[in-house]
């Protein structure tokens, strides 16, 4: 394990996403993927009766994985991350076939929609941190055609992205101007993440 790593164990990823991982053994974290067993559309439901922001429902679906996981995995440090994208307010989820993408990027064109991050650490049940940043991304104005090519090129990616794009592939292309972290983009706060970890004493300060 990385010298910068004070943990016995590597750090345990609540999350399925191999993108999020890779941001973490970029920063010489270990990680071991953990997927949380969670119905995320119940409790996003349960959030959004509340009156849940898109970023509160980030930063809560990132501490319920976290919790989820933690409890089945005793003594172990673990990152729960989640992320949730927001047009004027309204909060989309993953397209559930073309047809779905296809309208997403539509609704999009043209305007400024928001990502957010949310990240929670947890230990033993315990959360110990949670944080959410944010991204605004200003798609540009995107023809027919162009849509067309851009979802054939990007194949079933499309369908594993919520707003129907992966920014770190082709989806740099439905983009005029984007402000905010890289990583935070991608769907991990790492300049927080990485600050939560030394403050809980798994990274070298």
């Amino acid at each position: 394990m990385s010298a910068l790593w004070l943990e016995p164990q590597p750090l345990l990823l609540a999350s399925k996403s191999a993108v999020r991982a890779e941001l973490l053994r970029g920063a010489l974290i270990p990680v071991e993927i953990r997927a949380a067993e969670i119905e995320e559309r119940a409790v996003e439901a349960s959030l959004t009766v509340d009156g849940a922001s898109p970023s509160s429902v980030a930063g809560a679906l990132a501490a319920a994985k976290a919790i989820d996981v933690s409890t089945r995995m005793p003594g172990r440090l673990v990152l729960g991350a989640d992320q949730t994208l927001s047009l004027a307010g309204e909060r989309f989820t993953k397209p559930k076939d073309r047809e779905s993408g296809r309208a997403q990027l539509m609704r999009l064109s043209g305007r400024t929609h928001q990502l957010a991050s949310g990240a929670a650490l947890v230990r033993d049940g315990a959360v110990l941190w949670t944080g959410i940043e944010e991204a605004d991304m200003t798609m540009r104005a995107l023809s027919d055609a162009f849509v067309e090519t851009y979802l054939d090129v990007a194949g079933a990616g499309v369908l594993s992205s919520v707003g129907g794009y992966q920014y770190e592939g082709a989806g740099v292309h439905l983009f005029d101007a984007v402000e905010g972290e890289f990583s935070t983009i991608l769907g991990l706060p790492m300049l927080r993440v990485a600050s939560a970890l030394r403050a809980a004493g798994a990274l070298l300060s």
